[in-house]
């Protein structure tokens, strides 16, 4: 078996490290679903969807990474600050 040299500890560690810091909140999340749902439809921007969306939305931090859902739905998921959003119904044609 190979040995695991100290550098690589430390490089793993660094990295799990850097992802707990950096794991998006749940505030993060829910602004990017307003925005997410004001440029999929302005006019549902505009009279507010997404502000009720992010509201109704769930928020789950898993340490190294979170997610958000409403109604059992995957609305968004993050790591390392980023968060992507995935509203449904997107991407299905």
């Amino acid at each position: 078996m190979p040995k695991v040299s100290a550098v690589a500890v430390l490089a793993a560690a660094a990295v799990v490290g850097l992802a707990f810091l950096t794991n998006p909140s749940g505030e993060k999340h829910r602004a990017e679903i307003k925005e997410a749902v004001a440029e999929r439809n302005p006019l549902a921007g505009l009279i507010g969807v997404g502000h009720l969306t992010a509201l109704a939305s769930t928020y789950h931090r898993l340490g190294v990474a979170s997610y958000t859902t409403a109604d059992d739905k995957l609305l968004s998921v993050g790591a390392f600050g980023v968060v992507v959003v995935m509203l449904p119904g997107e991407g299905r044609r």
